[in-house]
């Protein structure tokens, strides 16, 4: 009798859990959408030309200075430099960036997301809206890079570099 009491609680129990959970994951998912979309109509959208995005996605963070300004909002190709334009929609309050602001893509960690980092400059001119931002930094490929240096680089240079001091070596033990 023990175990039928048991029975149906543990299962009310569960049942009631993992609604709580979907619930809960339900609200979570729906306050992170509206926050990324906050950022509408009303923004402030600036371009800017990137020859190498890497995994740069829409909606992925605009951040000065670590803090979250915008999104990206759209991601273009342009057909004759086949250059990357990207849309960045700002919130209206940093609507005053300088004309000399800088912008480029980093990721945050070694494997995390793709973002776009702003560099205000001192210029007394503002971006407008629709201005493109001429001075940007591409993003960098880490696997690339991890590729060029284990295979290319420093593998033939190091031999080299070790070579070098073995051949000087019988050259000046016979002088002695």
């Amino acid at each position: 009798m023990n175990m039928a009491i048991r029975g149906p609680r543990l299962e009310f129990s569960v049942g009631a859990f993992l609604l709580l959970a979907l619930a809960s994951l339900l609200v979570l998912a729906m306050a992170s959408t509206n926050q990324r979309w906050g950022f509408g109509s009303e923004g402030y959208e600036l371009k800017a030309r990137f020859t190498q995005i890497g995994q740069l996605r829409k909606q992925a963070p605009v951040k000065i200075g670590g803090v979250v300004v915008g999104q990206v909002g759209d991601i273009d190709l342009d057909p004759t430099r086949f250059d990357s334009i990207v849309t960045l929609k700002l919130d209206p309050k940093f609507k005053d960036l300088p004309a000399d602001t800088s912008a480029g893509i980093f990721t945050s960690g070694l494997l995390g997301e793709s973002y776009i980092g702003l560099q205000p400059g001192g210029d007394p001119e503002v971006l407008k809206s629709g201005d493109e931002i001429v001075f940007t930094q591409p993003a960098v490929d880490l696997i690339q890079m991890v590729g060029k240096y284990m295979f290319s680089g420093p593998g033939n240079n190091g031999a080299a570099s070790q070579e070098a001091p073995g051949a000087e070596a019988p050259a000046t033990e016979p002088q002695k």
